[in-house]
């Protein structure tokens, strides 16, 4: 119940469709059960049978109760009686069907118009809680997350919200309230009868919990191996050159194969156990109307009911009609357990809080001016390995000066340069620009200051224009040109299909490594951020590629401070200073040709390798 309301409230504020939701739903059920009332009056005048009681002939006073209803109904039926004769009545009791299905009709379609409105607001709101959600968690967390399950839940999730908790709200409310209205109308017309069909809540009310304990179960089961599926389809278009090249496609068929058999099996118990819900209450009822029939039959027989033919028909009819509402509400209650278990999934992202946020009362981080300060700095991604990638860290980067971090893989460069835009926080010790502590400021006015150039160009199914102003949307066309002949980038742009306004397909697909390299260094170029970090730019670039991207990186790193990891030494001989990490510890320090005069110093032993393996 937690789960559905807390689902609900993204349809706030509730004042816009609540109130009329439940005019026009209690409208209908009156309407509703004013169809079958109107059976009594129909079969005395067909069978010619009088009533127990005289028709009125006075008007009853207004009040609001079911006797005044039934009273004035009454009161205008015996004087078209009087007046008309039984043809008379008999098109008149006609004429007040006809009217009443028809109001009973109206007023169901503008309560579904509003739980449209409520559905159309809720699945809006709660996708975008979801999405704005997702883009404020940190790094870490999509690094243990299967990307297939995240797209899970913003598609299937979601969409199973709507269909099965959304789309049973009218029945959720709508059914409760028709049985309880049609209680009270078989209350007020026998006492006696009545209590006995009470006999069919207990049944299906411990169906229906039966029946949704077994549903959420499978429900969970369900939605988990949909998401390992969807993460499966999602390795198999990502690494389709990879599969065809080990001949790799039985291997990746059979994954997915075990995911989807699961995925069908679990379905089939689902689609058993929810369709199981229906027929069975349907039978359980039809025990209770026979069972009516049969006693509530023997005191009409005997004189004993309190209710004559006429009546005691309407009221089975009555009766009957409670199964519909009851039917439907147990397979609502069925049918949402899945969305309930879908709403959980959604919901705990929703929840989940960004381990980096801005601290209350951040200040905002003031423009570069100085330095950038590590303060005896340790890092550790926590988890159940909580042992420390990065140990004891003291290093300055003065403003306006190269600093390279180099090594073997695994010592910590990455690590520590993705500490300085606070994509991770440090565990311990300190890391400062101009003396203000990075967690004391804002994550946006941190970043803002910063651009980051990666191995792996991330670009975006765009047209080259756009990709090139990301983030900077009031740059003129002159700018993002300017940007793009700095970064050796403006020639093979102007030689594309539609130049500037070219799409460059998914993720740049549809570029070369260089020229998407060459894209990511305009983007960092037309911020112009005064600290630039550049992870492996140039590392996985051919000869030609790699001279042209490297002299866009030295115009781009002109007067800017930057941090520059790379693998191959000879793009950071030039560096003004040159930090050696190895297992997350800085071991050596100085400038190229400094570090070369230790023979056996690890930086002198990478270079030699990477220029020659034989003297390593």
């Amino acid at each position: 119940m937690k789960t559905y309301l807390r689902i609900l409230s993204f349809a706030r504020p509730y004042a816009d469709f609540v109130p009329l939701y439940f005019v026009y739903t209690i409208l209908g059920i009156f309407f509703g059960i004013a169809n079958f009332s109107l059976v009594i009056p129909l079969l005395n005048v067909l069978f010619g049978v009088e009533g127990n009681e005289p028709l009125p002939t006075v008007a009853p006073a207004f009040e609001l109760s079911l006797d005044y209803v039934t009273g004035t109904f009454n009161y205008y039926f015996g004087q078209v009686v009087a007046s008309k004769g039984r043809m008379g009545a008999l098109g008149f009791v006609c004429g007040v069907i006809v009217v009443s299905v028809f109001f009973s009709n109206l007023f169901r379609y503008l309560s579904l118009r509003l739980v449209a409105r409520v559905r159309a607001r809720v699945i809006r709101q709660l996708r975008a809680a979801l999405y704005q959600n997702v883009t404020r968690l940190p790094l870490g967390y999509f690094s243990s997350t299967r990307k297939g399950d995240m797209m899970s839940r913003f598609t299937s999730d979601v969409q199973e919200v709507e269909t099965s908790v959304i789309n049973t709200l009218q029945s959720v409310v709508r059914e409760p309230l028709t049985i309880f209205f049609m209680f009270a109308v078989l209350f007020s017309m026998s006492v006696r009868l009545t209590l006995f069909t009470l006999i069919l809540l207990p049944i299906s009310g411990g169906l229906i919990a039966g029946v949704s304990k077994r549903l959420r179960q499978h429900a969970k089961t369900s939605q988990s191996t949909l998401g390992t599926m969807l993460s499966v389809i999602d390795e198999t278009l990502g690494g389709m050159r990879v599969i065809k090249a080990f001949n790799a496609e039985p291997y990746i068929t059979g994954k997915f194969h075990e995911q989807n058999d699961q995925y069908t099996k679990t379905q089939r118990r689902i689609d058993n156990t929810r369709d199981l819900a229906s027929p069975f209450s349907e039978f359980a009822g039809v025990m209770v109307v026979a069972g009516l029939l049969y006693y509530g039959g023997s005191l009409v027989l005997s004189g004993t009911a309190g209710l004559s033919p006429a009546s005691f028909i309407t009221y089975i009819i009555l009766f009957s009609q409670i199964l519909v509402p009851a039917k439907a509400l147990s397979s609502s209650f069925s049918n949402i357990q899945r969305g309930l278990v879908a709403g959980e999934r959604v919901l705990s992202i929703v929840d989940t809080e960004p381990s980096i946020q801005d601290k209350p009362g951040a200040e905002t981080l003031p423009n570069f001016r100085h330095e950038i300060e590590f303060r005896d700095v340790a890092f550790s991604y926590g988890g159940d390995d909580a042992r420390n990638v990065l140990e004891g860290i003291n290093l300055t980067v003065t403003k306006g000066k190269t600093v390279a971090l180099v090594g073997p893989s695994g010592g910590g460069k990455s690590t520590l340069a993705d500490l300085v835009p606070r994509f991770y926080d440090v565990t311990e010790g300190q890391i400062r620009i101009d003396g203000h502590d990075l967690r004391d400021c804002t994550v946006h006015s941190v970043r803002e200051q910063m651009g980051i150039v990666t191995q792996e160009s991330i670009l975006f199914n765009d047209t080259i224009f756009n990709n090139i102003r990301f983030n900077k949307l009031d740059a003129t066309e002159a700018e993002v040109i300017e940007a793009a002949k700095i970064a050796n980038a403006h020639e093979f742009i102007v030689a594309a299909p539609e130049g500037y306004q070219t799409m460059i397909g998914d993720r740049g697909a549809r570029l070369s490594g260089g020229q998407r390299q060459r894209l990511s260094i305009a983007r960092a170029i037309l911020r112009n951020p005064p600290i630039l970090i550049l992870d492996e730019a140039t590392s996985a670039l051919d000869t030609e590629s790699e001279k042209l991207v490297q002299e866009a990186l030295t115009r781009l790193m002109a007067n800017r401070t930057s941090l520059v990891i790379a693998h191959r030494l000879s793009t950071v001989q030039h560096a003004d200073e040159i930090v050696v990490l190895q297992h997350g510890r800085i071991v050596e320090r100085g400038t190229h040709d400094e570090l070369l005069l230790r023979p056996d110093g690890l930086y002198a032993r990478l270079s030699r390798m990477q220029n020659n393996p034989a003297l390593a």
